[in-house]
């Protein structure tokens, strides 16, 4: 159990919450448009989810091992401070790859039978996995890790009506992607000075810790100019609850950035982790709301 509880730690599980109320945002507009409900599209969804991510993340503590022994910060992390075995981590990284791909394959009981999730298993958890390796060669890493969860409401979406109508979930994942990028900049202003000594790109190290939080700002300002794009994009039509929503999610971020300044990180952790929590959550449920309304 000792265990287990590292692992979980080590890939955060909480975290789960960023990406997967996004994909079941996606879902509920999918199966709306759809006009059925399937559990074993749900079912699928929970399980790529999970797995995808916690291969994922698994792979990234990995990759980073070494440069998370060099920083203070990450120094006390589960693989540098020897509290799991390098064996036990790769393990468990192909266990989840395993199941991921094998989870993909559910959607083959869906009424229609759908193959577009096994064609895209792969190169989905092949792109996911090497955002690890970008920070080693371009500032543009926070863009990719966006990217990455951007898959979320797209993935979600395709298994359950194939490639239709893809400019809805790819209005929300635009939104997703630059929500994330956002904060991954917050976050990554941390470490702007270790990353310069240890030749690693960021926005913060390349560009210094102000104008990274300029460049933030800007990230959050497109996200909700994309949620409001899709106000008029979903079908469902989306209505007051949706821009209510929204509302609620530009003052978050307001509150999210004026909790960090470039001579005050101390609370980036609550803002990384309390506020985004809020968010992602809150609009998942804004959505339900939306598509009962529209029911």
């Amino acid at each position: 159990m000792q265990r287990v509880r590292h692992i979980l730690a080590l890939i955060r599980f909480s975290h789960t919450l960023f990406a997967l109320p996004f994909a079941l945002f996606g879902a509920v507009l999918a199966w709306h448009k759809k006009g059925a409900f399937a559990w074993i599209e749900l079912a699928g969804i929970l399980l790529c989810m999970v797995f995808a991510r916690s291969a994922a993340m698994a792979f990234n503590r990995l990759a980073d091992r070494r440069l998370d022994a060099a920083n203070p910060r990450t120094a006390s992390r589960h693989l540098p401070a020897g509290q799991l075995s390098v064996g036990a981590v790769r393990l468990f990284t192909l266990t989840c790859s395993v199941a991921f791909v094998a989870a993909a394959f559910l959607f083959y009981r869906a009424d229609p039978p759908n193959p577009w999730p096994s064609y895209l298993a792969a190169p989905v958890l092949v792109f996911i996995c090497a955002y690890s390796y970008t920070k080693r060669f371009t500032a543009l890493a926070h863009f990719w890790l966006g990217a990455s969860l951007l898959l979320a409401p797209l993935a979600a979406w395709i298994a359950i009506l194939g490639l239709d109508d893809l400019h809805i979930p790819l209005t929300l994942g635009g939104a997703v992607l630059f929500w994330v990028a956002g904060f991954d900049i917050i976050y990554a202003c941390q470490d702007a000075d270790f990353d310069r000594r240890a030749k690693l790109h960021s926005v913060p190290a390349t560009i210094g810790v102000g104008p990274a939080l300029r460049v933030a700002s800007g990230c959050h300002v497109v996200m909700l100019g994309l949620l409001a794009a899709l106000y008029f994009l979903a079908n469902p039509p989306l209505g007051i609850v949706y821009l209510a929503g929204i509302s609620a999610v530009a003052a978050l971020l307001i509150y999210e950035h004026a909790m960090v300044s470039p001579n005050d990180l101390t609370r980036v952790n609550q803002a990384f982790f309390h506020v985004n929590a809020v968010i992602s959550i809150g609009l998942f449920l804004v959505a339900l709301v939306e598509v009962w309304r529209a029911r």
